[in-house]
């Protein structure tokens, strides 16, 4: 059972009103958000200190960085990284382009389909889309998330699909055990969509870890607010190199990075895979 941080609790109780299956309450008063839902937290004064202080530096580029300094970005992934307890992490420019990387990282073929929640943002559909693959739907059940019978039908019925892409949408979490077996019943990868799930857990951990990789938002509307961004976490350290390098880390600049792998594992991959420029 999925258990929620004291900030994802705090977030959808800014976010949400009444349950829309919840009756009126016994005093007859109705419960009513006076505030505007879209209008995000201030930024603490602390970060608008730092934010001015980069800026003053001009060195606004990641990789703008002397040598043995670690840039503003990389410190956001490893406290990151930190938090969900992923060994790997690299910030892009958003989270649609960390879902795309996800697939891409991952082995999707131009034209491969990929199953995901019918329920779910149309960032994701065309993510699927940005990455040469094509979306294949699930419906949901009575919760809102995946409906893990209706995801065994579509599996069977699409016996080359090999990507399996759940969107924790609204922070609600489909049955992650029962989806994962069918994904290794049916040679699937699993993949999982979190950025409405920063600060949620399943069975212990943070999301995010039932598949082999991750993606989070720091979108304005997100748990954390960068205006735009968004974050690709993995413990595999190829799937890590090969995002970094399709994200803008080419010729020598994996080495300014901090959570990710060695130079070992990058090899050729900068001479071998395009560059996007992503990065955040």
């Amino acid at each position: 059972m999925a258990r929620f941080t004291n900030a994802a609790l705090f977030f959808i109780a800014s976010m949400t009103s009444v349950s829309a299956f919840s009756a009126v309450p016994k005093t007859g008063v109705r419960t009513v958000i006076t505030r505007d839902i879209k209008t995000p937290d201030p930024v603490p004064f602390e970060g608008q200190q730092a934010a001015l202080e980069l800026m003053q530096t001009g060195r606004m580029y990641r990789y703008n960085i002397a040598p043995g300094e670690e840039s503003a970005v990389s410190l956001c992934e490893i406290d990151v990284a930190a938090y969900t307890g992923h060994k790997y992490c690299v910030a892009l420019n958003s989270c649609g382009s960390a879902l795309m990387l996800l697939l891409k990282t991952s082995g999707l073929e131009h034209g491969g389909e990929v199953i995901s929640n019918a329920f779910t943002f149309g960032a994701v559909p065309s993510a699927i889309e940005h990455a040469g693959g094509k979306a294949v739907y699930v419906e949901s059940d009575y919760n809102h998330v995946m409906d893990v019978p209706d995801l065994e039908k579509k599996l069977i019925s699409h016996p080359n699909c090999k990507h399996v892409m759940v969107s924790h949408m609204r922070g609600k979490v489909a049955d992650m055990d029962a989806i994962k077996e069918l994904c290794d019943k049916y040679d699937a990868i699993l993949l999982e969509d979190c950025a409405h799930s920063l600060g949620v857990r399943w069975q212990g951990e943070h999301t995010g870890h039932v598949g082999i990789a991750m993606a989070i938002s720091a979108q304005s509307y997100k748990m954390i607010n960068s205006g735009e961004g968004g974050f690709f976490l993995t413990d595999d350290a190829l799937m890590a190199a090969k995002c970094a390098v399709y994200a803008g880390a080419y010729e020598g600049l994996a080495s300014k990075h901090v959570t990710v792998p060695g130079p070992e594992v990058f090899g050729n991959l900068p001479n071998e895979l395009p560059n996007y420029s992503v990065r955040m």
